[in-house]
């Protein structure tokens, strides 16, 4: 079956999984208007210059949930999936009506996603601790939850490497307390893992961050970026996304701080065609929240400034030139002069 006739079929019945069909918000809402350039684009070295649309505002797409997460743009379908963890379920916002819905619930209180390269949608689970893809028929299967024979922690973000296997995090989040997941014992150290989906042999890539968070390639894949998103034990203690070469596209090496996240911290992020790292920022207060890019160099060029702290962002629509955000209760969305990488 092809891609399309999944993307069909998810349209039309939501995967199977929607079971509150009603509208959560539309487009239509009024909204404040913004004055050109938009003050929350911020150029902050010259090079951002043309990734800033001026005639271009950051809008709120909606608000409503409790931590939004995970968002994933379906172009077969013309919408973007995101998840609400605390609340359990799986949101779609529809490109062509603004409308919201809910598209999964209960969601297993899930955290990342993205889709393969056949474009099935790829799911990190902290309630049932595993990471799963959902088939053109809305089944769900399990690729992953343990590792040599323990439960795997709570898998948070997942990035799919050009051959089809699954790179993700698992840093435990969702088993440090009852509000993303349940409370339980850590069995296995937070790690970072790749698996192979057809084979499903599972190997650690890096073992040495605390808490290995968001993650993705650059566009020629020689290198991966991963936060760690740890509190510092002690002050003044970098908090970092970190950078490795990739070798063979199968194993990690010389891995080395990319930037200083100080004194707040990433979460996810992603990279457009240009080798730039688009980063959600958050955790140090309302300067500090939203967006930061950076040059491949590790040079801050551009923030986009949001009213809330974002967790994660990628790139969509036709084009692949708008960055939709997820930020603490809402989902916000902003055209940029630039393409996120493909991800499927």
């Amino acid at each position: 079956m092809q891609r399309r006739t999944f993307v069909s079929m998810a349209t039309g019945a939501t995967m199977g999984f929607a079971l509150q069909p009603g509208v959560l918000a539309s487009e239509q809402e009024p909204k404040d208007p913004v004055p050109y350039p938009d003050p929350a684009v911020e150029v902050v070295d010259p090079r951002f210059a043309k990734y800033h649309i001026i005639s271009a505002a950051v809008e709120r797409l909606f608000t409503g949930a409790r931590w939004a997460e995970g968002p994933v743009w379906i172009g077969d379908g013309g919408y973007l999936i995101f998840s609400d963890i605390p609340n359990n379920r799986m949101l779609r916002w529809l490109e062509e009506t603004g409308e919201v819905t809910v598209f999964r619930s209960p969601s297993n209180y899930s955290n990342g996603n993205s889709r393969d390269r056949v474009g099935r949608l790829l799911t990190c689970e902290h309630d049932t601790r595993r990471v799963t893809r959902t088939e053109y028929d809305g089944t769900v299967s399990v690729l992953m939850d343990s590792f040599q024979g323990k439960k795997l922690n709570a898998p948070n973000d997942l990035v799919v490497h050009s051959d089809g296997a699954i790179w993700f995090s698992d840093p435990g989040y969702g088993i440090m307390s009852n509000y993303e997941g349940h409370k339980a014992a850590f069995e296995l150290p937070a790690n970072v893992y790749r698996l192979d989906p057809n084979t499903r042999v599972a190997t650690v890539v890096a073992s040495d961050l605390e808490k290995p968070n968001g993650l993705c390639f650059s566009p020629d894949e020689k290198l991966l970026y991963i936060v760690d998103s740890a509190v510092p034990k002690h002050p003044g203690a970098p908090i970092p996304i970190r950078v490795y070469d990739v070798v063979d596209g199968v194993r990690l090496t010389n891995g080395r701080m990319f930037v200083n996240m100080s004194p707040g911290t990433s979460d996810g992020i992603r990279c457009d065609v240009d080798g730039n790292v688009w980063s959600a920022a958050g955790w140090a207060g309302k300067d500090f929240n939203g967006v930061h890019v950076f040059a491949p160099d590790g040079t801050l060029i551009g923030k986009i400034h949001l009213p809330e702290t974002c967790a994660n962002l990628c790139f969509g629509g036709t084009k692949r030139n708008r960055l939709f955000m997820t930020a603490s209760q809402s989902l916000y969305a902003l055209y940029v002069g630039t393409e996120g990488v493909p991800m499927a």
